[in-house]
């Protein structure tokens, strides 16, 4: 997928659980963890990693609670 994609589809997951009361990056990972495939994660870990540019902060917040997948 490209980055952009990615970009895109992360903050749009973010700015939804932004709006949601007493939601936040815990969320956000949940979302993650369960409706993105393995590659669709390292993709993300990767540009977190990279410094996250043009993420949404709750993205960045729930880098720690997203699965990576195994190698």
């Amino acid at each position: 997928m490209s980055p952009d994609k990615m970009i895109r589809m992360a903050n749009q997951i973010a700015a939804f659980f932004e709006t949601q009361p007493n939601a936040g990056a815990p969320e956000v990972a949940a979302h993650i963890n369960e409706f993105w495939e393995p590659r669709m994660r390292a993709q993300l870990s990767d540009h977190l990693a990279a410094g996250g540019e043009g993420l949404h902060p709750l993205v960045s917040e729930a880098a720690g609670l997203i699965k990576q997948p195994a190698a």
